[in-house]
């Protein structure tokens, strides 16, 4: 069970909103190595960690990741917060608008959305924590 407090550990107020910096930070939201795929890569591997230190070690590593997927969300929503319609063409921001309008959706920069295919849960606690390490370089 998890304690959920209900405001950002780190505020963000964004004045300026910026489309096509929103559409790279995306990327860290939904994206092979972003946050969505980092939280649920250490909540997963936890359940087949033989060490009981390790097993919450990765628990609470994988909270943070939520954490830090909050802020993410949150940037990029304040980035891309009542944009015009020309302010959405002439960032690119089209394609992703026509399908999320100003929504957050798990996706990488590129367009790809997130798939847990970019993630690996092997139940091999060294092969586990090396993908770790991969991912969150």
């Amino acid at each position: 069970m998890f304690v959920y407090e209900k405001r950002l550990q780190y505020p963000i107020k964004i004045k300026q909103t910026n489309p096509k910096l929103a559409k790279i930070i995306i990327t860290q939201y939904g994206g092979p190595d972003g946050e969505l795929g980092a939280s649920l890569r250490y909540l997963s591997q936890r359940f087949s960690m033989p060490v009981p230190e390790l097993k919450a070690t990765l628990t609470d590593i994988g909270v943070e990741e939520l954490g830090h997927l909050e802020m993410i969300g949150t940037i990029v929503y304040q980035l891309t917060k009542n944009l015009t319609e020309s302010e959405i063409k002439e960032a690119g921001f089209d394609s992703y608008f026509v399908d999320h309008t100003a929504g957050i959706y798990p996706q990488a920069a590129s367009g790809t959305p997130y798939s847990a295919a970019s993630m690996q849960v092997k139940g091999d606690p060294i092969a586990d924590l090396h993908e770790d390490l991969a991912a969150d370089e």
